[in-house]
């Protein structure tokens, strides 16, 4: 982007605002569903997403074709649809060994990994309070990771649970940076479309696979994954998609941190989860270093939001 003018700044802050309230919400919803496999949940809230979008993105739509002359390969919509598949199936299966608070923060340790991606692969220049802040985000994630320690009765699988968190963090870090290209030349009902339905493919297949037939699905849990394809995928992530045109990655995956606290509170007093000491004072951490970046955003708006 070349001027201020051509950049949507209340639109993508009121976005990333709903999206954030939407992230928190969504580890809640998965633990109500815990009764069937974990990538029969991925599947629904994929294809449910896909089916969601599908009256939005019928008006306006661009054909594969048309978005092949403006730069964008058909092999990363694929892609980047594997890794979102990837990412919530490993993600929503953490939810079933783990606490809320540890799956939300664990999943959310990607800012570290995107840093130093952005400085190597695209020559990104970040000032120091932006690396103050994102590792002071990632020691807090650490620490809280930490406080499973101290609750193995309650979650006997918790290393399991938080393997798993993390992995689906690595994974969505691929997707985050692959999403970032795709959306320089394509609007954001194509990209999500295309790449919601790829990740719905994706977790369909698997889901056959590793059920070996027909899955089983609760009435609860089709319930849910209706409530999060609407909520946390297309509210959540597609703010995420849209802001990923003209925010750096690492600086929305740093602020994405703070849905681990939402998602600590909220399971606190729906499912008695009471967070240690040792919780407590990682999320004050955390919150500071998300403080730490955004607030270093907010006064460089301009430079931050222009592609």
């Amino acid at each position: 982007m070349n001027s201020r003018q051509d950049t949507p700044v209340l639109k993508v802050t009121l976005l990333l605002i709903a999206g954030l309230l939407t992230f928190g919400f969504a580890p809640i919803l998965v633990r109500f569903a815990t009764d069937v496999e974990p990538l029969t949940l991925a599947a629904m809230r994929t294809g449910f997403a896909v089916l969601i979008l599908l009256p939005f993105w019928l008006p306006k739509r661009e054909s594969i074709k048309s978005l092949e002359q403006k730069g964008v390969k058909v092999k990363w919509l694929i892609i980047a649809g594997l890794c979102l598949g990837l990412h919530f199936s490993f993600w929503i299966a953490s939810l079933h060994y783990t606490s809320v608070a540890s799956a939300s923060v664990l999943v959310t340790m990607h800012p570290v990994m995107l840093i130093i991606a952005e400085s190597l692969i695209f020559d990104k220049k970040f000032k120091g309070i932006v690396w103050f802040g994102v590792i002071l985000s990632f020691t807090g994630s650490a620490l809280l990771g930490l406080a499973d320690e101290t609750s193995l009765d309650q979650f006997p699988q918790a290393l399991l649970g938080n393997s798993l968190a993390f992995i689906a963090a690595v994974i969505f870090v691929a997707y985050f940076l692959i999403g970032r290209k795709i959306r320089q030349n394509a609007e954001w009902i194509d990209y999500v479309f295309y790449v919601y339905s790829s990740a719905a493919v994706t977790c369909i297949v698997l889901t056959f696979i590793w059920v070996g037939g027909i899955p089983y699905i609760s009435l609860t849990a089709l319930i849910v994954g209706v409530a999060l394809a609407a909520g946390p995928t297309i509210i959540g992530h597609g703010s995420m998609n849209y802001a990923v045109k003209y925010v750096s990655p690492t600086l929305l995956s740093t602020l994405i941190l703070s849905e681990a606290i939402f998602a600590a509170i909220a399971a606190y007093f729906i499912f008695d989860e009471i967070p240690s000491m040792l919780s407590i004072g990682a999320m004050f951490v955390i919150l500071t270093g998300v403080a730490f970046t955004w607030s270093r955003r907010v006064s460089k708006r301009e430079a931050d939001l222009q592609t």
